[in-house]
Order: C-alpha cells, then structure tokens, then sequence
C-alpha cells in the first residue's frame, strides 16, 4: 500500500502525519509541487517483460506526460534482492541530493521510497506498484530500495546524459527511516 509520511526536518522518530488513501496522497504532494499519479497497465505485464513492451503497456500515459512536460528519453529500470551491485547501487541515492532536471519514477512492480526536504518538511513515500512521482527539478531528496530491492520502473528524462545527482552535504537523511527489507516482503 502506498503511504506518505511527513515529519519536521528535525524529528525523523515521530511523523506529523500519516496518509495512505492514494487521493489523499496525491493532493498533500501536489500543494508542496510534486507530481502522483496512479496508472494502470494497457495490458498485463509479465515478469521478464522486455522494455519495449512494459514501455507499450503504459504509451498513452507516457506520450501524455511526454506532450505535457517534454520528456524525451524513457527507459526502464528492474532492481531484484541477488542483483550483484544492489548494495553500491542501494548506496548511490542515499544521501540528500538533487537534480537539474525533473526525477520522474513509474514503479511497474515492486517498490522504493523517495524522501523529499522541501522546506522545513520531509516527505516520506512509499511508492509501490501503479505509483507515478514526479520529483521537480531543484527539490532536495533521497531514495532508498531497500538492503534486498525489487522494483521495475519506467524512467521519464529531459536529458538521459543531464540527469546527474548534485549532492547537497546535508546529513539529513542519516537521521530519517529507511526501507527495510522486511517491509518489501510484508
């Protein structure tokens, strides 16, 4: 189940606020400007689906993002727990970072959590199976999948060469909860 958590910057142990109803979700990260949807498949994908066909299973929501927004470039990632690299790749996007150009996940299958610093706030969430984020360009952030991860994520760029992590120094996320991987089991 998708789930949203947000917390003052300075108090990871307690959150403000607790939300799991996707409407909800969707409205609380669109007034602090970040992008949620729910997409369902075209038609069904299967596990060991090539890119082209889980990018055909979802083309009109990725064309009308791509008109809205002027993506160029889609790809799709696929993370699984005996991926040799999990654990550098696990590393890589853990620390408060941002990007010039907007972070853009559709999660096919499996799940991730994004952590947002917008403001004195930290959103938490959960992303799981059927979520859209659209991170905007600039907004301070972390993603976590987890010790063992599983996901497929269908990825939206400006620029696939100009999407870089511009870390921020900041030790916030050290002081914030991450994805456990017996929550990706639950």
């Amino acid at each position: 189940m998708s789930q949203l958590r947000i917390f003052t910057e300075s108090d990871g142990a307690k959150p403000l606020k607790t939300l799991s109803d996707h409407a909800a979700i969707e409205r609380e990260l669109g007034a602090a400007g970040v992008r949620f949807e729910r997409w369902e498949a075209s038609k069904p994908v299967v596990p060991g689906a090539s890119q082209d066909e889980v990018i055909a299973a979802y083309r009109s929501d990725i064309e009308r993002l791509q008109r809205a927004e002027g993506y160029q470039a889609v790809d799709v990632i696929s993370l699984t727990p005996d991926h040799p690299d999990r654990a550098t790749l696990r590393q890589k996007f853990l620390n408060e970072h941002t990007h010039s150009e907007d972070e853009v996940r559709f999660f096919v299958a499996g799940r991730g959590l994004f952590t947002l610093h917008i403001k004195d706030k930290v959103y938490e969430v959960l992303c799981e199976q059927g979520d859209l984020i659209g991170v905007p360009d600039g907004t301070p952030h972390w993603f976590d999948m987890s010790e063992r991860p599983y996901f497929i994520a269908v990825r939206l760029f400006t620029n696939k060469e100009g999407w870089v992590a511009n870390f921020t120094g900041n030790d916030i996320a050290s002081r914030f909860p991450r994805l456990s991987a017996e929550a990706i089991a639950a």
